[in-house]
């Protein structure tokens, strides 16, 4: 899709004004990256550990079971496939519908051993027809929004980026690096009009404000923020986030106080519940 003229010139304004060298990102399978995680602080491990720092050490320690699969995370990541790099890209991770069973000429569900056997043998993650067709409902939502247009119009995917930050060796990956817009990412939602809310609450500011910390680590350079969030039902809206730089260095300083308590855990051995005092309850209702 082309851009309009007014686009082209905020993004012809914006690449005379700053440009970031993207050879500080690595480019790798999803599950390498996540196979380095035994020796790096991500975001998502930082969350977990600011939510629940005993539960983040026996997650760590093995001691209890990593978190499974869900189709809701199968549906994001081929999501993020399809919207951000491609449909060759995205037709080349994952396979589709599934065998015939002959007696109903309907495709076997996904519990039967027939299922089981053939994505076994394909060795891809299985998506339904209706997923497949929601995937696509989102991809041409987020591809008919100027703004989300713009900033996609230049970058690259799921770059990743390791680095030396307070003390703790961090990594990241990115959905969309842009070297004139700075970090995007792409979330689903159930609806735009939470969305807002839900970043605070699912920690979406902490995640981003973690990535761009990476990033001036690696670069000398602080960059923009934006998130782009697609509806996963009718009517598909999308919409597109700038995420301000007061609100992202106040959650880098919460992130980063958070570290230093991570050090000081593994430090001493000691992993909190949060709950060793006595707490009170002192209001009726929320406000």
């Amino acid at each position: 899709m082309s851009l309009p003229a007014v686009f082209k010139r905020r993004q012809e304004a914006d690449e005379s004004n700053t440009s970031v060298d993207t050879s500080f990102l690595r480019f790798e399978p999803e599950e390498h990256y996540h196979a380095q995680s035994v020796h790096f602080l991500s975001s998502h491990k930082l969350a977990n550990f600011r939510r629940n720092p005993l539960l983040f050490y026996k997650k760590e320690a093995g001691l209890v079971p990593a978190d499974s699969d869900s189709p809701t995370y199968l549906l994001g990541r081929a999501a993020h496939k399809r919207i951000l790099e491609g449909k060759q890209a995205y037709e080349s991770c994952y396979a589709f519908g599934g065998p015939i069973n002959p007696k109903t000429y309907k495709p076997f569900g996904s519990t039967t051993k027939a299922f089981q056997e053939w994505t076994e043998k394909i060795g891809r993650p299985v998506l339904t027809d209706d997923q497949a067709i929601l995937i696509e409902e989102m991809n041409t939502a987020v591809h008919a929004q100027l703004h989300a247009v713009a900033l996609l119009q230049a970058g690259v995917p799921e770059g990743v980026v390791r680095v030396r930050y307070g003390d703790t060796e961090c990594q990241g990956r990115i959905d969309w690096f842009n070297p004139h817009r700075g970090i995007v990412d792409l979330k689903t939602c159930e609806s735009l009009d939470w969305f807002a809310g839900d970043a605070r609450s699912y920690g979406y500011v902490h995640q981003l404000a973690f990535y761009r910390a990476l990033v001036e680590q690696a670069t000398g350079r602080t960059v923009p923020v934006h998130m782009i969030a697609v509806e996963k039902r009718e009517p598909f809206r999308c919409g597109v986030w700038h995420v301000t730089d007061v609100v992202l260095d106040k959650a880098r300083e919460e992130n980063e106080v958070a570290m230093a308590r991570l050090r000081e855990c593994r430090r001493s051995g000691l992993w909190p519940t949060g709950y060793e005092n006595i707490l009170s309850i002192d209001y009726l209702y929320l406000n």
